[in-house]
């Protein structure tokens, strides 16, 4: 089988989608033929590329010739500076729909980079007259919205239109979660077309030896708290950050700190309205090799979407979080998966995003129990079997295949 896979990033790109289609490519590599047509890097990447038309390349220690990426010449302005990222997107699809159109596949592939790409994707397909899969990442124009990037006007509705038609198209609908596949059912897609797929976990072997824990990491989070809870991730718009904040201003004497590792859109803002509070701590992100000792830092991870994003974002860091033998706090709402797991699998507590006081008495039912949250640790190793990277990427290659054949 042929499969052509669209994403505008893909590695040397850092992104999460970047990274998920390369895995997705490497399992389908094994038994089919897979092209990745993709853009310059531009998303923090590693390695730079002279722009081209478009330019195909062989990926380091790739064996065969299997899979093949082809690169358009988009721009490659840095992803902060939001004007030129549009640059970056548009230049993209309109290089890469005419090169998609001359490529040969029997199914197609989509992710959500850019924002449109499953329009895009949908679009493609409709003119080779292909079976379509559609990967959501990010649910959009919901999160647009969700983030004030777009109103409530003409261009949100035609988006959303756009976006209904392109779910419709797709012979497959793949999802993160139980509550992102509930939002997609709610916009008219037959259930039977949506699966889900989660990011999973990566499960150490029994008899591998455990990773090697940075002290400095540990120390530089951790501090002289006595309990830790730590959000480590991207600080943008989707989180209930002012519960947050309000419900460590209970703790400041307490000896519990709250402390925030990484970078985004709201952590200026977030910084401001936490000055003057010893117990709240702001971190940059640490390299990648290190986050084992950034999840194992931490007493309790917090997993956090403000109300109205349900099954818009899905916080795949949880299952790393499980994976290392943490509790998470899931400040979010009853709906979501970060809040239903955690309850149904007993590795965690929920509160409501907009309840401060919910959170505060959560927290201290924990801050005062070790013997529960080592309980709730060896919960989140047990559950972290369920949600196997490798199995998950074994649904998603097979999803692809039976659309392929359908």
């Amino acid at each position: 089988m042929r499969v052509l896979l669209l994403n505008m990033y893909y590695p040397p790109d850092t992104s999460a989608t970047a990274k998920m289609i390369a895995s997705v490519a490497a399992a389908l590599s094994t038994k089919h033929e897979v092209t990745i047509l993709c853009g310059r890097p531009s998303y923090d990447p590693t390695e730079r590329r002279r722009w081209r038309l478009w330019q195909a390349e062989r990926m380091p220690g790739q064996q065969t010739g299997a899979q093949t990426v082809i690169r358009v010449g988009s721009t490659t302005y840095p992803r902060v500076k939001m004007k030129g990222r549009i640059l970056n997107y548009l230049t993209y699809v309109t290089l890469a729909v005419p090169r998609a159109l001359f490529l040969s596949c029997d199914v197609i592939l989509a992710m959500t980079d850019p924002p449109f790409a499953g329009i895009v994707g949908a679009f493609v397909a409709l003119l080779k007259g292909k079976p379509y899969v559609y990967n959501i990442r990010d649910m959009y124009p919901d999160m647009a919205r969700g983030g004030s990037i777009v109103g409530p006007g003409f261009l949100s509705r035609i988006w959303e239109k756009l976006h209904r038609w392109a779910l419709r198209r797709a012979t497959r609908v793949i999802v993160l979660g139980d509550d992102m596949c509930a939002r997609i059912i709610a916009k008219g897609v037959d259930r039977q077309r949506v699966r889900v797929v989660r990011d999973g976990a990566e499960i150490i072997p029994a008899d591998s030896a455990p990773p090697v824990l940075d002290t400095e990491v540990i120390r530089a989070i951790r501090g002289d708290f006595r309990f830790v809870l730590l959000h480590a991730g991207n600080l943008g718009f989707y989180g209930a950050w002012q519960t947050l904040l309000s419900a460590a201003r209970e703790f400041s004497k307490d000896g519990v700190g709250f402390v925030f590792v990484g970078d985004g859109a709201q952590r200026p803002q977030l910084e401001a309205a936490a000055g003057g509070s010893t117990n709240i701590r702001f971190l940059p992100f640490f390299p990648a090799a290190k986050i084992s000792s950034v999840l194992a830092a931490a007493d309790v991870h917090i997993v956090t979407i403000k109300r109205g994003l349900e099954g818009v974002v899905v916080p795949s860091k949880m299952y790393g979080i499980l994976a290392a033998g943490r509790p998470i706090v899931a400040v979010a709402p009853r709906e979501t998966d970060a809040a239903t797991l955690a309850v149904r699998q007993g590795f965690g507590l929920t509160a409501d995003p907009d309840n401060p006081v919910e959170l505060v008495g959560a927290i201290r039912s924990l801050a005062n129990d070790p013997q529960r949250i080592a309980a709730m640790g060896a919960a989140a190793r047990a559950a972290a079997f369920d949600y196997d990277r490798v199995n998950e990427l074994r649904k998603f290659v097979q999803i692809i295949e039976e659309a392929g054949q359908a």
